[in-house]
Order: structure tokens, then C-alpha cells, then sequence
């Protein structure tokens, strides 16, 4: 489990096919201290494995799911990713819930300079437009944060001066593609009334989707 507070940025210094997958050989631009041989480390969002940690280095084992559902296959040596090593039970949860499994990439449609800030808008993925909710949490490319608008097929976010500087946010293009991990709350609370409805109880239950939809916990 991560927070989408990165920590900082890695560069991707190897990349080789292995076992149906690829192999990542990543360093960091900050230290690992008491690194632990097969750990969760995220990059750019996606959940993964880091094994033979040397220093600020290491290496990860991506899988086919991986590659084709986020934006690591496009990436090649010399990519600067986003990195945050997995949340402990004594860390602060600075930003919220996210399992570092990505949902869908999506394209930057437009990057647009707001003083010292910067307001992105992205294409709302398919099938996902229901769990991006105006104020609500997302991660792009494993960073946490909050939605400023969202209409059926843009979102956008307004990102400060400090995550420019920390994350690759300050540097994506228009036209780039970004992993996308909606709020697990939102699937969570869709499951549980799904099974409450296939059972024949929904109406017997105050909680509803449109009470969910009135208190702004679904769109």
C-alpha cells in the first residue's frame, strides 16, 4: 500500500526482455536506507518488486499485464519515473489510499501554466469516468491528487510549484501518456451494493447510489 507522496524521481538505466516480461534496472535520486530484498516500491504508480538493491540501485521484474495496462512498455532507457517506496503502519498518510495497482493510462490534453502553478486536463478513461469526482482523489503516475473538475470526458488537476519540482510532472508534454488509479473507496462502495442488490436487499438499505450520488461519494 502507498500514499502517492513521492518520494522522489529514478532513471530507468537498463531495460531487457525476461520471462514474457521486461527487467527495469532503476537509481534513484535519493537514498534507500535499511532497504529489504523484495520490498514494493512504486514506479510511476504501478506496484512492483525490487530486488539485488545496491545503493540507489535496483531492479524490477515487470509483468505483461503491467506493460500493456500502464505506461512502462513505452517507456525506454534514460525515462525519468516517479518512486515511492511502500507505506509503513508509523508513516504519516499524507495523501490517501493507493494500492499501486493502475487502472487505465490516459493522454494529457492540456498543460497550462497558472502563475506558479500548473493546471493539467486529462481524457476521462473509459469505464472510469464514475469514480472521479470533483474534489476526490486520484494518482497520476503514482501521485497523489485532487480533482479540480470533471465533466463526462476531461478531468483536470492543479498542481503546485513543490510536485513540479519533486515528480515528472514538471516535465510531461501534451500528448503523453500517464497511469491513472482511481479512489478505491468508490469501486469498493460499487461492489458492495452490487452484491447488496443481486441479493435482493437494496431496497431495505438506506445507502444507495443515490444517496451515495447525494453526499458526492458517486457521480
Amino acid at each position: 500500500m502507498f500514499t502517492g507522496i513521492i518520494l522522489g524521481k529514478g532513471t530507468i538505466f537498463e531495460k531487457r526482455p525476461a520471462g514474457g516480461g521486461m527487467l527495469f534496472g532503476l537509481a534513484a535520486d535519493f537514498d534507500l536506507p535499511e532497504p529489504e530484498e523484495g520490498e514494493s516500491i512504486a514506479v510511476n504508480g504501478v506496484c512492483l518488486t525490487a530486488k539485488e538493491i545496491t545503493g540507489r540501485r535496483f531492479l524490477v521484474d515487470v509483468s505483461p499485464e503491467s506493460l500493456s495496462r500502464t505506461n512502462l512498455g513505452r517507456l525506454t532507457t534514460g525515462a525519468v519515473v516517479n518512486l515511492e517506496r511502500a507505506l509503513r503502519l508509523s508513516d504519516r498518510l499524507g495523501g490517501h489510499m493507493v494500492s499501486g495497482h493502475v487502472d487505465a493510462t490516459t493522454e494529457v490534453l492540456e498543460k497550462k501554466p497558472l502563475g506558479d502553478f500548473v493546471l493539467f486536463t486529462f481524457a476521462v478513461p473509459q469505464d472510469l469516468g464514475r469514480y472521479i469526482i470533483e474534489k476526490g482523489s486520484i494518482a497520476i503516475d503514482g501521485i497523489s491528487l485532487t480533482v479540480n473538475h470533471v465533466d463526462a470526458k476531461t478531468f483536470s488537476v492543479s498542481i503546485i510549484p513543490h510536485t513540479l519540482t519533486v515528480t515528472t510532472l514538471g516535465t510531461i508534454k501534451v500528448g503523453d501518456r500517464v497511469n491513472i488509479e482511481v479512489d478505491l473507496i468508490g469501486k469498493y462502495v460499487e461492489k458492495l451494493l452490487a452484491a447488496k442488490e443481486s441479493e435482493g436487499t437494496s431496497q431495505a438499505s438506506r445507502i444507495n447510489p443515490a444517496f451515495l450520488a447525494e453526499h458526492g461519494f458517486l457521480k
